[in-house]
């Protein structure tokens, strides 16, 4: 009779078992299909019934930076505000979702980010680099405001001023100038921000670092 009932009772286990590993299958692609779609009030009922917003997809890639790189802004700004996301989570890359973010220039999901504890300095590649890149002045500015490390390094040496000096715009180079950047400082293939400026063809940028650099030399005496 004894085992009879646990038998039963093991019948039963199984079935709600099988049963939450079904659900918990259909909840997983119900999540990364409703991020591609932008389908914020699907993300957000399943977070509200227990689905862990940090679950990777099967190449280890995370809900909220997935939204970010797919402009899939409603479920970002879901993820961000949900209880228990994890806004520091760094992808193989070693990237963020606040360098996501900087980069296509969310200036709206930067400053949530922020309010929710995001790391603006980390080691190797920032949301500075990122930033000034794309060029978004007013996310560059509010990195900084932010105490972002103006002559941050990356895993090469190459600072934000260089990515802005080939890629960013003219307007960025001067800001960051102005805020303390080194146009000096070379990285480890021993270019500076000018020669930067030089691969990109970037004549304006060349002219304002030219200028930068003649100012931070000593003048003679008489």
């Amino acid at each position: 009779m004894n085992n009879l009932i646990n038998y039963f009772k093991f019948g039963i286990f199984a079935i709600v078992l099988y049963g939450f590993s079904f659900c918990h299958a259909g909840s997983y692609e119900d999540y990364f299909k409703a991020i591609k779609q932008d389908d914020a009030l699907t993300v957000q009922r399943l977070i509200q019934r227990g689905f862990d917003p940090n679950t990777l997809d099967p190449e280890a890639r995370h809900g909220l930076i997935m939204a970010i790189a797919d402009s899939s802004l409603k479920v970002a700004q879901v993820l961000i505000e949900a209880k228990g996301t994890n806004v520091n989570f760094l992808n193989q890359a070693g990237e963020s979702a606040l360098m996501y973010a900087a980069l296509k220039g969310h200036s709206a999901l930067v400053k949530l980010l922020i309010s929710k504890d995001a790391d603006i300095n980390k080691p190797g590649w920032t949301p500075l680099h990122y930033a000034t890149t794309h060029g978004d002045e007013d996310i560059v500015r509010l990195l900084l405001d932010q105490h972002a490390f103006v002559n941050a390094g990356s895993p090469n040496g190459t600072t934000p001023l260089m990515m802005a000096a080939q890629y960013g715009r003219a307007t960025t180079v001067k800001l960051l100038i102005e805020e303390g950047a080194e146009p000096l400082l070379k990285n480890e293939q021993g270019l500076n921000a000018l020669d930067f400026a030089r691969l990109g063809n970037r004549v304006d940028a060349q002219a304002i670092i030219s200028q930068a650099i003649l100012r931070s030399q000593p003048r003679g005496k008489w």
